[in-house]
């Protein structure tokens, strides 16, 4: 069977423990093109029974031209994927240079670039949010009167991930203060968003290009401000259906719909507004817990999907169960002396899983990011009280010690 060629930078556990079993299920191999190859040849050594043998090849995968070159020499693929942020743009490219399946790359660069994803939103009448574009040569703040900036404004990266250098500003003199201060440690182009005052909220979406299917969202609880820490996510199988028309009709206008879509929205008085699009499956093991939520194989019709195949609708009606996520953070500068293993166990009726996200003796520190995250602990079960019940009682045995 002819490859499919995988697009990635470091190794993550949606790929290593989602889509390559998928793969190697459904009898695909898989060549991964990376920038990081001697991580992914660590990251598969001895799982051939689960995942096959990859062919893992350097390439500087953020270019086209090389991917396409590396192509040209290990022959055409019969997909090019990715579940990777950074990527999306570049794989559509290929794929579409190919003639093969894949999301149309302005779409992906939409999604990629928070201030096009809210510019394409206006003229379609479908945002009316705050948002002014910092590019690198500009002055450190906005040459603009406070009347102009509706403080307080989000400043953040147009192309930012995992909640790294997004903060609240209240003022003139902080706006200045934070950007001197992200702009010496990143390029790229900074935005200013007016805040969305609401809660926020996710919807998990599967597509063909064609059809979109609502897998259910997720209630998010974030740290309080100045930053967006994401601590702990709560599974919502039936989201409010006006709510849903009105995300998926932003997506439409967005383009997106070919492959997994993560989407995060704040539910304002004036209705849903879009945080940002992900061309992928939710990640922090989210994507885990969801599969297991929705009971079905997850993975596997999605690899199905960014091979071509088309959407299908699942065969049986979803088993609406209560799930979380709960991530356990990092609460002081040091070292990581103590952390629990990799582990799942049923406690009656609820599995509880935990997910290391650091190493015992790494040393870890307050970054005010979603990289604050030492493990992830997913409960699910029959009822909310319960899974909220075994997930307080497991966070609350000082399992982890930072020294």
């Amino acid at each position: 069977m002819v490859p499919v060629v995988l697009l990635a930078r470091n190794p993550t556990d949606s790929v290593t423990h989602g889509l390559l079993p998928a793969a190697h299920d459904l009898g695909f191999p898989v060549r991964v093109l990376t920038d990081d190859p001697d991580a992914h040849r660590r990251a598969y050594a001895g799982a051939a029974d689960r995942i096959g043998t990859p062919e893992v090849l350097a390439c500087n995968v953020f270019d086209v031209r090389a991917v396409l070159a590396t192509i040209e020499t290990t022959g055409t693929p019969s997909a090019v994927i990715s579940n990777s942020d950074h990527l999306q743009v570049q794989t559509a490219l290929v794929a579409d240079y190919l003639g093969l399946p894949g999301k149309d790359w302005r779409s992906a660069q939409r999604a990629r670039d928070k201030g096009l994803m809210r510019a394409r939103l206006r003229a379609g009448g479908l945002d009316d949010t705050f948002c002014r574009r910092l590019v690198p040569g500009d002055a450190e703040a906005p040459a603009t009167d406070d009347a102009q900036v509706p403080f307080p404004v989000v400043l953040k990266p147009a192309e930012g991930v995992a909640s790294e250098d997004v903060v609240l500003v209240r003022d003139r003199a902080e706006l200045a203060e934070r950007v001197r201060e992200i702009r010496s440690r990143r390029d790229g182009d900074l935005l200013l968003e007016g805040l969305l005052d609401g809660p926020l909220h996710t919807l998990e979406t599967l597509g063909d290009g064609e059809r979109l299917r609502v897998l259910g969202g997720w209630q998010t609880r974030v740290s309080p401000p100045p930053y967006f820490i994401e601590e702990r996510l709560t599974w919502n199988p039936q989201p409010d259906p006006a709510v849903v028309t009105s995300v998926l009709d932003q997506l439409t206008q967005l383009g997106a719909g070919f492959g997994a879509c993560h989407t995060e929205f704040v539910v304002t008085e004036r209705g849903p507004r879009l945080v940002e699009v992900n061309d992928r499956l939710i990640g922090d093991h989210c994507d885990f817990a969801m599969a297991r939520l929705i009971g079905e194989p997850l993975f596997h019709n999605l690899f199905r999907l960014l091979i071509g195949e088309p959407l299908k609708d699942p065969e049986v009606a979803p088993v609406h169960r209560a799930g979380l996520v709960h991530w356990i953070l990092v609460d002081g500068d040091g070292e990581l002396r103590r952390a629990p293993q990799a582990f799942s166990e049923t406690r009656g009726e609820y599995r509880l899983d935990y997910r290391p996200m650091q190493a015992v003796g790494t040393k870890v520190r307050v970054t005010g990011t979603n990289r604050d995250y030492l493990g992830s602990v997913t409960v699910t079960g029959p009822d909310a009280a319960g899974v909220e019940a075994v997930t307080a009682e497991f966070v609350s045995g000082g399992h982890w010690v930072i020294g």
